[in-house]
């Protein structure tokens, strides 16, 4: 890391006034200070793919974690190396604060991800799908099946897998053919008998349609489907010669963005969904060895540049490898079974009388951790129970990602039914979940329910519940503000906080989000949230100068987050800052860092920690410790500047001891996880930590506390 000495020519990225902590003379380039973002992704993927070649996982597992790697890789393309490609076509020549341009970025990944891909391609082919076939889980290729199985496919190709089949030519005059987004296709290169010339179809894959594992009857055998539609080519083309066939996918810029001028913004988020399915071919992935005369024509075709070119060895899209882990059975290849606890102050009194969700928080605040604790049991059961509360007047809640099964929305358009006023504000823009988000939203407005689809400018990424109530002549507000989705499955597979409270200005501070929200409110502040794009960042930046001049020698003080995400260039400024005042930064973070630790005389004393495992760590958690007081949020955002100044995000307080305690009790464990964890160095490298005597699991520890905690609360044994 260059030190270079203070010149009149030198420039700083913040005011003096901001960074006069930094020791005289010091003046290093942000160049120096960041890691790339879009490296440092492909990096957390890159874990991700250790925890599959990781032989202490359990086997299903593992397979779980290859197509994990699969699917992240796919949204990558579609969307961060979609707009460098696009960056590069528009000639966009402005560096990041890594100094890499678009086009240098893009080499970088095309070296990385070939190498990362070797390595997936072997993880599975050589030790995971072997090792499967030991356990009575078989992939079988056509040309290994008995005549018995051989007839099987037969049939099920004629019936089933033929009718659907439609072969399209290349070339001839004939118009190129629409490939839809992440589809699976055969090029296939054929010579006419008759007039001698050779030609190239392509016949699309159909695992939309039909599973791509297709099964031999009463067993736990496989076969690809594209082996077996490549192995029927005839049938496809009679009175032709099948020369070659060769498998390939493409990948489609999904990226998309809704103008602020937009007068209708349902009307606009579908048209650019149906735009979308038309976007730029990014990736090309091809089975190596793909000949010349069927790959040349694709290239052309699609106008693509080498570097947009990844051959794989064996097995194209593994995203679809989920499917084999829902294979039924396989007990002991799998991670034990969990089912999470009810909240301890959410279950039964003693006497056997029923709590409900609102009689426990006016006894104080609480917290729930999912999925170590129930999702079902607390947030759907919070408003569940204000449906059928006569006392409830109304229930206003966001949705970004929410599940078909969900009882969430069901039950606002159950509270419209009853006559209290439901309003939903429904992110339309929500990445992938666009339809879904449209389907629940077009419900709620045909029951009645008041529903809002956001600003055409911002996304709306927040995670609030608001219940106001009737007690007396006043109302009450009932508040819920979380870190995670309101989605019933991912609350089974993330980890993730939730607040429920009727703290008054926390209340009145939700209440003047959804007016900002729904309505023409621009409230310039609010009494403890943080909400961005309003105060969310001068508020963390304050946070962070505040805890800097309180600290001392004798008074130290300490700043703990846990993120997904670290981008901001001017939040880890002042994260540096605070390094280089002697503040202690621990900071758990899954997947991004630009931060660069360790670095001496500016960030020596940050310490940066991945954590992964059979959940995904998703909560967001600050926490500053400074003379004697800590301040702890939750809430939505990361600190990255799309979070910060583009969308709607909220991080809530908590203000009691007992659950800030809580909080930190979460963070240490993460950050003393040493079974599947990664400690970032200086020079960008995530090295994977070693258990140096006690071994540390974070989320087998949190799952060991919450039984516990639950049998407590209930008097049963432990």
């Amino acid at each position: 890391m260059p030190k270079r000495a203070a010149s009149k020519n030198s420039t700083s990225h913040k005011p003096t006034a901001e960074r006069d902590v930094i020791p005289p003379g010091t003046d290093i380039q942000d160049s120096d200070l960041f890691f790339n973002r879009e490296l440092s992704w492909l990096a957390f993927n890159n874990r991700v793919l250790q925890l599959a070649e990781d032989a202490s996982v359990p086997l299903m597992e593992r397979v779980k974690f290859c197509a994990i790697y699969a699917r992240n890789l796919d949204e990558f393309f579609m969307i961060r190396v979609a707009r460098l490609h696009e960056q590069v076509g528009n000639r966009v020549a402005r560096l990041v604060p890594d100094g890499a341009t678009p086009g240098e970025t893009l080499d970088k990944l095309h070296a990385r991800i070939l190498e990362q891909g070797k390595r997936h391609t072997d993880c599975f082919e050589r030790q995971l799908r072997p090792t499967l076939a030991e356990k009575g889980l078989r992939i079988l290729a056509m040309k290994d099946l008995d005549a018995e199985s051989r007839a099987q496919m037969d049939q099920r190709f004629r019936e089933q897998i033929f009718p659907v089949l439609t072969p399209l030519a290349i070339g001839l005059g004939r118009h190129f053919p629409y490939i839809s987004n992440l589809s699976l296709s055969l090029a296939v290169l054929l010579r006419d008998p008759v007039t001698d010339t050779e030609n190239v179809a392509r016949v699309k894959v159909p695992k939309e349609l039909l599973s791509r594992f297709v099964p031999l009857k009463g067993t736990t055998s496989y076969v690809l489907l594209e082996d077996v539609i490549a192995n029927h080519l005839g049938d496809l083309f009679p009175g032709m010669e099948v020369l070659d066939r060769g498998l390939f996918r493409v990948t489609r810029d999904a990226d998309y963005t809704v103008s602020e001028d937009a007068e209708d913004l349902l009307v606009a988020v579908q048209t650019e969904l149906r735009q979308r399915r038309f976007g730029d071919v990014i990736r090309l992935e091809v089975q190596s060895g793909m000949n010349p005369k069927l790959l040349d024509p694709l290239m052309e075709a699609l106008s693509l540049e080498p570097r947009q070119l990844y051959e794989e060895q064996d097995l194209l899209d593994m995203s679809d490898l989920m499917s084999l882990v829902a294979t039924p059975g396989f007990a002991e290849l799998r991670d034990p079974p969990w089912t999470p606890v009810t909240q301890p102050r959410l279950q039964a009194e003693n006497d056997g009388e029923i709590t409900t969700v609102m009689s426990a928080m006016r006894r104080g605040a609480l917290l729930v951790h999912h999925p170590y604790e129930s999702f079902a049991t607390s947030v759907e059961r919070f408003v569940t129970e204000a449906v059928e509360d006569p006392d409830v007047l109304a229930i206003k809640q966001t949705v970004y990602r929410t599940s078909d099964k969900s009882p969430l929305v069901p039950a606002l358009i159950r509270a419209t039914e009853r006559g209290k006023q439901a309003v939903c504000m429904v992110e339309l823009k929500a990445r992938f979940d666009e339809r879904a988000n449209i389907r629940w939203a077009l419900a709620l407005e045909e029951a009645g329910a008041h529903v809002v689809y956001g600003i055409p400018g911002l996304k709306t990424h927040a995670k609030a519940i608001l219940i106001v109530r009737r007690e007396g002549e006043k109302v009450r507000h009932y508040v819920h503000v979380g870190t995670g989705n309101y989605n019933a499955k991912t609350a089974r597979l993330y980890t993730d906080l939730g607040l429920f409270t009727t703290d008054p200005d926390i209340g009145a501070d939700v209440a003047d989000l959804f007016n900002f929200l729904t309505g023409f409110a621009r409230p310039k502040s609010f009494r403890k949230l943080l909400v961005a794009p309003i105060n969310m960042r001068e508020g963390l930046h304050e946070e962070i100068r505040r805890t800097i001049a309180a600290h001392s020698a004798e008074h130290p003080s300490r700043i703990q987050m846990k993120m997904n995400a670290l981008v901001d260039p001017v939040l880890i400024h002042a994260l540096y800052d605070a390094s280089r005042a002697g503040v202690k930064v621990d900071l758990n973070i899954r997947g991004i860092c630009c931060l660069r630790p360790l670095v001496p005389g500016v960030s020596e004393n940050i310490r940066v920690v991945s954590t992964l495992g059979r959940f995904l760590e998703h909560s967001r958690v600050y926490v500053f410790e400074r003379g004697g007081e800590t301040r702890c949020y939750i809430g939505s955002a990361d600190l990255m500047p799309r979070n910060l100044d583009h969308r709607v995000e909220a991080l809530t307080p908590v203000e009691e001891p007992q659950l800030i305690a809580q909080v930190r009790d979460i963070l240490e464990r993460c950050l003393s996880e040493n079974t599947h964890a990664w400690t970032l160095s200086a020079d960008g490298e995530w090295l994977r930590r070693v258990p140096e005597g006690e071994k540390r699991w974070a989320q087998t520890e949190l799952m060991e506390r919450a039984v516990r905690m639950s049998q407590a609360s209930t008097g049963r044994p432990l």
